[in-house]
C-alpha cells in the first residue's frame, strides 16, 4: 500500500494494522516529523519516501526521497500498490485522492476534505471510508429501508464550558479534547463541530440522498446509528480506535479480533446531548448544506483560512464559525468541474483573508 500522512495518528495506526496483516508498505508520505518517519522507514522498508519540504530530504534515512505535492502524485501514479491510504489533513489531500482514483486504485479515505470539497466529482465506489463514523454506518447497513443515518460527536473541548467564555478561548484550550489526542486542526474542528458537518457531508456523498443527523455521545463508544423505517434503531459500539476501520480497508474478510469488546457493565451508563446552535454556531447551516452538499467546498476553504487566522490571534474562537457562515452566505455558485473546485477554493480563501 501507499500511506499518505504516515506520522499522524491515523498513519501510525495504519502501520500497526499493516504489520499485523503482513501488508507491504511501498511508499510513505509525511510532513515534518522526520524522527518518527525514520523509525517507520527502519521498520517497514518502503521503496520510496516523500516529505513536505525539500530541506528535510537530507535528514531522511532513505536513498529514494522526494518532496512536495507533485512528488506525491507521481508516486501514486507509478506505484504498483492497488491501495492508497489517504490520511493527509486539509484540502492538500484532494489531488492525491483524485490521482489515485484516476490510476484505478482503491482509496482508504481519512482525508475529510476530499469528499467535502469535491464529492460531486469523485467516484465513491473507489472509496473505503476509515473514519469511525462512516465505517460504523457501513457496518450497520442492511437490506432494509432506512429512515435516517446518525453519527455521533464527542462535543469537543468546550462541550462543558460556560458559553459566555467561549469567545476568549485560546488555541491551547481548543487542544484539550475530553476523550483523546489528535492533530491540531482536527481538534479545533471538533471544538467548533465543523468536523461533524464535514462527516455528515461525507456520509451524504458516500450513502446518497436521505436524512442525516448527529448527536453528542460523551464517551465516544457509539459511533453511528441507523433508524430503519420499521421503527427499529441499530447502533455501532466499539472502543475508540482507528484500527478497526483501517483493518477492514486493508482486509475485507476480517476474521480476527482487532479491539477489545465494549463491556457495558463496566461502562455503566451513556450520556446523549443535542448539538445546540448557541454553542456550535456552524450548526445553523447544517440543513442547507445537506440539501446542497456541493457547497461544502466553500465551508472547507473558509474553515482552513479561519483556523489560520485564529491561530495567528487575528480572530476569536467563536469567530471561526461566524467567518465560515459569512463565506457560505457570500458564495452560492456551484462548481461544474474539478477545475471549478480549485478555482472557487482559491476565491473563497482570498475572501476570508480580506475580512476585517
Amino acid at each position: 500500500m501507499i500511506l499518505l500522512g504516515s506520522t499522524g495518528s491515523i498513519g501510525v495506526n495504519t502501520l500497526k494494522v499493516a504489520k499485523k496483516f503482513n501488508i507491504k508498505v511501498e511508499a510513505l508520505v509525511c510532513g515534518k516529523n522526520i524522527k518518527l518517519l525514520n523509525e517507520q522507514i527502519l521498520e517497514h522498508q518502503p521503496k520510496v519516501v516523500v516529505v513536505a519540504d525539500a530541506k528535510d530530504i537530507k535528514n531522511v534515512n532513505h536513498k529514494n526521497v522526494f518532496s512536495g505535492q507533485d512528488a506525491i502524485l507521481e508516486v501514486i501514479k507509478d506505484a504498483k500498490s492497488e491501495l492508497v491510504v489517504n490520511a493527509l489533513v486539509g484540502f492538500l489531500g484532494l489531488r492525491p485522492t483524485l490521482t489515485a482514483i484516476d490510476a484505478g486504485k482503491k482509496v482508504a479515505l481519512a482525508n475529510k476534505e476530499s469528499l467535502v470539497a469535491c464529492g460531486a466529482f469523485i467516484d465513491v465506489s473507489k472509496i473505503q471510508p476509515i473514519d469511525s463514523e462512516h465505517f460504523g454506518l457501513w457496518y450497520l447497513m442492511q437490506d432494509r429501508p432506512v429512515q435516517k443515518m446518525i453519527i455521533t460527536a464527542s462535543g469537543g473541548a468546550f462541550r462543558d464550558w460556560d458559553i459566555n467564555k467561549l469567545q476568549n478561548a485560546t488555541l491551547a484550550d481548543t487542544q484539550k479534547h475530553p476523550n483523546w489526542s489528535m492533530g491540531q486542526k482536527i481538534t479545533i474542528d471538533s471544538a467548533t463541530m465543523v468536523n461533524k458537518i464535514f462527516e455528515l457531508l461525507e456520509a451524504r456523498w458516500l450513502f446518497g440522498e436521505g436524512q442525516y443527523d448527529a448527536i453528542i455521545e460523551t464517551k465516544s463508544l457509539i459511533h453511528a446509528l441507523i433508524d430503519f423505517k420499521d421503527g427499529s434503531t441499530t447502533a455501532h459500539f466499539a472502543n475508540a480506535s482507528m484500527q478497526l476501520p483501517i483493518a477492514y480497508a486493508l482486509d475485507e474478510r476480517m476474521d480476527e479480533q482487532i479491539l477489545k469488546h465494549v463491556d457495558l457493565l463496566e461502562v455503566g451508563n451513556l450520556e446523549f446531548r443535542k448539538i445546540e446552535k448557541n454553542r456550535y454556531p456552524i450548526w445553523e447551516i447544517k440543513e442547507e448544506l445537506l440539501k446542497n452538499p456541493i457547497r461544502g467546498l466553500v465551508v472547507n476553504a473558509a474553515n482552513e483560512v479561519a483556523i489560520e487566522r485564529f491561530i495567528n490571534k487575528e480572530i476569536g474562537f467563536m469567530d471561526i464559525s461566524k467567518t465560515i457562515i459569512k463565506a457560505f452566505e457570500n458564495f452560492s455558485q456551484m462548481p461544474n468541474s474539478v477545475d471549478d473546485v480549485f478555482a472557487l477554493d482559491k476565491e473563497v480563501r482570498e475572501f476570508i483573508k480580506g475580512i476585517e
